[in-house]
């Protein structure tokens, strides 16, 4: 395994252990509201490659997350790719990033 794939394994686990700390938080809540707020929370201080990389590996499977970030993340704000930004804004993308967004 390279170091670039440890790093990247740390970070998931990173933000799955920060995900489920704040799904951790809202289990006192009501359901609906412990929904609410965990995708509330993340909306607002998680910036969007990280939601990015949490759709990704939600995608990828869900045994690891809380089952109260999965319900959220139909309420949590899905990130558009860098290609997609690109395009946005009048510019070509990059043949690369079009790549990533298409896999």
């Amino acid at each position: 395994m390279s170091h670039d794939e440890e790093h990247i394994m740390s970070t998931s686990e990173k933000l799955v252990r920060m995900a489920n700390q704040i799904a951790d938080f809202f289990h006192s809540k009501p359901r609906e509201e412990g929904i609410a707020g965990v995708a509330e929370h993340i909306n607002k201080f998680w910036e969007p490659r990280m939601r990015r990389q949490l759709f990704e590996m939600l995608e990828g499977g869900t045994e690891n997350f809380n089952e109260l970030v999965v319900a959220a993340s139909a309420k949590i704000k899905r990130p558009i790719t860098p290609a997609e930004a690109d395009l946005k804004l009048g510019l070509e993308a990059f043949p690369a990033d079009v790549a990533a967004s298409q896999k």
